[in-house]
């Protein structure tokens, strides 16, 4: 479980610590502020220097590349640098850096910088009639990850004529993490968590969640018999119907749910937590949350723009458990404030704004 994180020129984020953490974070703050960021920046440390994840947080955040466009791994091949935006104000001169004090495991760190390979390539065939191609102009992300035990790795990733070539260090991932987009899903992904969930016999946790929202479900299933696996539930229909056929929230509660139970021992990052839910169901969503976190020992982080979110998490959980940390800005720095529960309460009773 982190203790405290710190982020340093990571999209949105020049220099950003956050702590002291709990088992569930919630991160509130202004649209552009970096709660997204922030949630990137945990999962690319959580990847032990594997340079897919500078692929996986562009698709996180849906940026599909236009009609026509070649595509490897997620990311437009073009003249323009890919993952140029994953720096803080476009700067790739400066490196990211991404700490966290992790326990009982210890501080785990990883730097990416922008560099320029000084390879040559020759193209095999017609070998008289092709250019040799020099790539020292071409920009790789270098990873360098150290680890507990002074483990140290290094990968990359950097763009070629035919795609994207990344070089994946071999090293143990410390932790699980997963991390849930405000804009994707995938429903083979559910099926598949909730079929690891029933192997060890606790498919229930998963009934017992979606029922807090829909009390008529009698069971949840796996099933593949559309042709493509899928949750169903029984709703006492004549017939199964598709879980997402019941609505945003109850897609996103299960999916909050096998997250959890993915992960665990790890960690769990949430885009806009309160998507599809109404804020009537939001205190039994969060006592879900609160007792899935405990049982399967995961740690929660997850952004909100919603101010009902914010008061059903903070009166359905203890502060032991729960910690609200507002990313804002004060004399031009972006810092992060740690709400306790009598901090919240006080706003609460003031109508001042934590959002």
């Amino acid at each position: 479980m982190f203790k405290s994180i710190r982020v340093r020129n990571f999209r949105a984020l020049k220099d950003l610590e956050v702590g002291p953490l709990r088992r569930i974070n919630l991160i509130a703050g202004k649209n552009n502020s970096g709660k997204s960021s922030l949630l990137e920046a945990i999962f690319l440390l959580a990847g032990a220097g594997n340079p897919q994840m500078a692929v996986n947080t562009n698709v996180i955040r849906g940026l599909e590349p236009s009609v026509g466009a070649q595509i490897v791994g997620g990311l437009p091949i073009g003249d323009r640098v890919p993952w140029k935006e994953i720096f803080s104000n476009l700067d790739m001169s400066r490196s990211i850096e991404v700490t966290g004090h992790y326990l009982p495991i210890g501080q785990l760190e990883i730097k990416i910088t922008s560099e320029r390979p000084t390879t040559t390539e020759i193209p095999l065939g017609n070998a008289g009639n092709v250019p040799i191609t020099n790539l020292q102009d071409e920009r790789a992300l270098i990873f360098r990850y150290n680890g507990p035990d002074g483990t140290r790795v290094e990968g990359h990733i950097r763009v070629k004529r035919q795609g994207i070539e990344i070089s994946q260090p071999a090293v143990d991932v410390p932790f699980n993490a997963t991390i849930l987009s405000s804009r994707i899903g995938n429903t083979q992904e559910d099926a598949m968590r909730l079929g690891m969930l029933r192997t060890q016999k606790r498919g229930h946790l998963l009934l017992e969640a979606l029922q807090v929202v829909e009390p008529n479900l009698q069971s949840v299933e796996d099933s593949s018999a559309s042709g493509t696996p899928m949750i169903w539930g029984d709703v006492g229909l004549s017939e199964l119907i598709p879980l997402q056929v019941m609505g945003e929230g109850m897609t996103r509660i299960a999916r909050l749910v096998l997250a959890i139970s993915s992960s665990p021992e790890g960690v769990v990052l949430v885009d806009e937590v309160e998507n599809g839910l109404h804020h009537e169901v939001l205190p039994k969503v969060w006592r879900v949350v609160d007792t899935a976190a405990k049982q399967f020992d995961t740690q929660i982080f997850a952004s909100t723009h919603s101010g009902e979110c914010i008061r059903a998490a903070h009166e359905s959980m203890s502060g032991d458990d729960f910690l609200l940390h507002r990313l804002e800005i004060v004399d031009s720095v972006l810092g992060s404030v740690a709400y306790t529960p009598e901090a919240i309460s006080a706003a609460i009773r003031h109508d001042l704004e934590v959002r």
